[in-house]
């Protein structure tokens, strides 16, 4: 009994790195990513075909929506804060931009509120933390700096781009400077895989000879079921393969340089493609007093960027530079915002200093900050798009 036991705790014990993997079971892990990322890359193709086939109508009602750039910023924290993930949101709106559904300049407003939207996900880790006063204190801290941080950047950039559209006008330039060069045209690799099997399901769907509106809506109904599947499932298999290594690292590595920190920010999250598991891991961490706000804070701004990767890699497979425009507005709002805040210590220390502001008053009382997630992220964008 015992050694079936043994036997059969091999994987899980592999799984935490606690032994060495067995060639056969990384392939497998290997070849289990790839396929996920597939998918992930043909919800995208999914959900632009699907927009396509809504029509002119659809577009031009979409595109007036988001046409107010504060509706566009409530409905982009709205979103991330109730899917949890900045990723998907960022993923589909490179679909809508591919598809032509919304403009580049109406999704720049978006994009900053899935920004906004995705730091909900470390303020609610510290909320484990609340019947401990001393621990709470330092977690809510940490989980509200990245919150903090995104708020202040959108705050600053948000009217900066309105007036100059600074963000939009870079961001097509240097897509324009990467999608073709010597007059040739952009042609993605990525969206040849995936064409021949996002047609093959669009010729399924409309052989059902279903109404328009019907077919478009099905379309984009599978791909956004593929892709929130497929990026919960990358995550977890990355986050498996490297969580327990990440852990030990982040202890080791993080306090050096601010600048390292923020390099260690990006990379683990370009690896775990979650920006969320790469703050979150922060606030145990942080409420243990391992790690200083100091040290959380520029964590926090490298996973601001490594969550860019996925938009650009979404922009990839629907070969339209459209779509890489936007994904490299989004990275250059993230970056815009470092080099806004960080380099300068007196600039560095507003988001902290706010941090340290707002765990005081849920130490004082602890239902401040139940209130503080739901005000912030629920009520406030929800009441904004619904008047609006």
């Amino acid at each position: 009994m015992e050694s079936q036991a043994s036997v059969s705790s091999v994987p899980e014990a592999a799984l935490r790195g606690e032994v060495k993997t067995p060639l056969t079971l990384t392939l497998f892990r290997a070849a289990l990513i790839l396929g996920v990322l597939y998918a992930f890359l043909l919800s995208i193709g999914l959900m632009g075909a699907g927009f396509k086939v809504f029509g002119k109508d659809f577009a031009q009602a979409l595109i007036e929506t988001t046409s107010n750039p504060f509706v566009g910023l409530f409905v982009g924290v709205l979103a991330t804060a109730l899917i949890q993930s900045s990723s998907t949101t960022t993923s589909m709106v490179v679909a809508f931009v591919a598809a032509g559904t919304i403009t580049v300049d109406n999704a720049i407003p978006v994009v900053m509120g899935s920004n906004m939207g995705t730091a909900v996900t470390s303020t609610l880790v510290s909320l484990g933390h609340v019947t401990r006063k001393h621990e709470f204190k330092r977690a809510f801290a940490a989980g509200t700096v990245h919150d903090l941080f995104n708020l202040l950047t959108v705050v600053v950039l948000l009217p900066v781009e309105l007036m100059t559209g600074f963000l939009s006008k870079s961001s097509h330039a240097l897509a324009g400077a990467l999608t073709s060069t010597s007059g040739l045209e952009f042609k993605s690799p990525l969206k040849m895989v995936t064409k021949p099997i996002c047609g093959a399901i669009v010729s399924g769907v409309e052989a059902l000879e279903l109404s328009k509106m019907l077919t478009g809506a099905l379309v984009v109904g599978v791909g956004a079921v593929l892709l929130i599947v497929s990026l919960i499932f990358l995550s977890k298999l990355l986050k498996a393969l490297v969580l327990s290594k990440l852990e030990r690292f982040f202890e080791r590595s993080v306090g050096r340089s601010g600048v390292l920190a923020i390099l260690i920010g990006l990379f683990f999250t370009v690896i775990v493609q979650s920006s969320s598991v790469t703050t979150s891991l922060m606030i145990p961490m942080a409420a243990a007093g391992v790690m200083s706000l100091r040290q959380v804070f520029p964590v926090a701004l490298g996973a601001n960027v490594g969550t860019t990767v996925t938009a650009l890699l979404a922009s990839l497979a629907t070969g339209q530079p459209e779509a890489l425009t936007i994904a490299l507005a989004h990275m250059m709002f993230n970056l815009s915002g470092i080099l806004l805040f960080y380099p300068i210590p007196q600039m560095r220390r507003i988001p902290m200093y706010f941090a340290e502001i707002l765990s005081l008053a849920v130490v004082r009382n602890r239902m401040f900050a139940p209130a503080f997630i739901l005000v912030v992220y629920f009520l406030v964008p929800g009441l904004a798009v619904l008047f609006t």
